[in-house]
């Protein structure tokens, strides 16, 4: 009796069935990694919000000239353009913690997460104390309103990114990272390098302008 032969494409196939197990894996229209794309699109989504926010700013002193600040109203120009400054420092520490997780160096790594993670703390804390301080409440007039939604609105989001920053530097510390395996790490950078380009762009708008 003569064994039935089975060709080498069919053989190959059966292999490809005996060691694959579940659903095959989803199409990917783009080579875009999904996570960064992800990350990518939360950030457009966020500058709408932040448009929405200062399209009312323009409004207020663009269409309708009022003076901005509010007469009898003053805004610290100066310690914000010292918060602005440590901010700004904190894109140059995550940079660098980005690099020492892509060349393993986990010194790096971990110091440069802490450092952002602090500087990040301390902008917070600064913007924070700059409230109790600055002299009229959020419902005084328009401007104030605008004052308070838009430098709240990126308080809102130092605090997130604090927060992502938290977790990754737990994670340096435990050894998650390697050159290969850092995504923990750079997405968190992305979206800090966000929050940092965007207080830059209210500050300027806010305070300077």
């Amino acid at each position: 009796m003569e064994s039935a032969s089975i060709p080498a494409g069919g053989a190959v196939v059966a292999a490809d069935h005996a060691h694959h197990h579940g659903p095959p894996e989803a199409h990917r229209s783009s080579r875009v990694d999904p996570p960064f794309l992800g990350m990518l699109l939360f950030i457009i989504s966020e500058v709408m919000l932040f448009g929405a926010f200062f399209t009312a700013y323009f409004f207020i002193r663009v269409v309708n000239g009022d003076a901005w600040p509010a007469e009898g109203d003053h805004l610290p120009v100066a310690i914000a353009g010292v918060n602005t400054a440590i901010l700004v420092s904190s894109s140059f520490t995550m940079h660098w913690a980005l690099e020492g997780a892509r060349r393993e160096n986990r010194r790096a790594l971990r110091a440069g997460l802490l450092t952002t993670l602090l500087l990040g703390a301390t902008f917070l804390v600064i913007q924070i104390n700059e409230y109790f301080h600055v002299g009229f409440a959020i419902s005084e007039n328009a401007q104030s309103s605008i004052f308070y939604g838009l430098t709240g609105l990126h308080g809102a989001h130092v605090f997130v990114g604090i927060t992502l920053l938290a977790f990754a530097t737990i994670r340096a510390f435990r050894g998650h990272f390697t050159a290969k395996e850092h995504r923990g790490v750079e997405l968190p950078g992305i979206y800090w390098h966000f929050v940092d380009v965007m207080w830059i762009v209210v500050y300027v708008t806010i305070y300077v302008i």
